[in-house]
């Protein structure tokens, strides 16, 4: 069984990210011992799927979506990640994966909230080689039959916009981090 790639979006300039006082680029700003991209890509590779990461710096999220496609022409799918999710679960990832075997379009939910990767089956490689600009792939989520996932991971919609979502996300990491270690015990 061939697997989709994990696209991992990394050529965002983080301009709220600036405006709220954070310092260069988000992705690279310090969360726990780590970067921010560094926890979202461990959570990637721990996954097993295969992966490739965007980050060549293209004008919008809709140019660098076409751009990771043209880069992985032979893939079975893709599930579209943005770098700033460092609290993503491997297990999302392989959820999302799975519902690709059967879905066009899986987006994975998350007490109602909608969140990331978004899974996009082999059969919608047109129409996102086809995105420009700003815009995602919501024209493509739309015109395709997609499927809400539920998943048990507030990580899949906890992204790094701002310094207070960097704290947050920090605060949330320490309490992962604490309930892991008196389970150990």
């Amino acid at each position: 069984m061939k697997l989709p790639v994990v696209i991992v979006l990394a050529s965002g300039r983080g301009e709220r990210f600036l405006a709220s006082g954070g310092k260069g680029s988000k992705l690279q700003a310090m969360l726990a011992g780590k970067t921010v991209l560094q926890h979202t890509l461990a959570a990637v590779q721990a996954s097993g799927l295969p992966w490739h990461l965007e980050d060549s710096g293209q004008a919008g999220m809709g140019d660098s979506i076409a751009a990771a496609l043209r880069s992985t022409p032979d893939a079975a799918g893709w599930l579209i990640l943005p770098g700033d999710l460092p609290l993503i679960q491997s297990q999302t990832l392989l959820a999302v994966a799975a519902a690709l075997q059967a879905h066009g379009v899986v987006l994975p939910s998350y007490a109602g909230q909608r969140g990331h990767p978004v899974g996009f089956a082999a059969d919608c490689r047109q129409a996102l080689l086809e995105l420009r600009g700003e815009r995602g792939a919501l024209s493509v989520v739309r015109s395709h039959a997609a499927i809400e996932l539920p998943v048990v991971d507030a990580g899949c919609v906890h992204d790094i916009d701002t310094l207070d979502d960097l704290r947050r996300a920090e605060v949330l990491l320490l309490a992962a981090e604490q309930a892991k270690t008196g389970q150990n015990r």
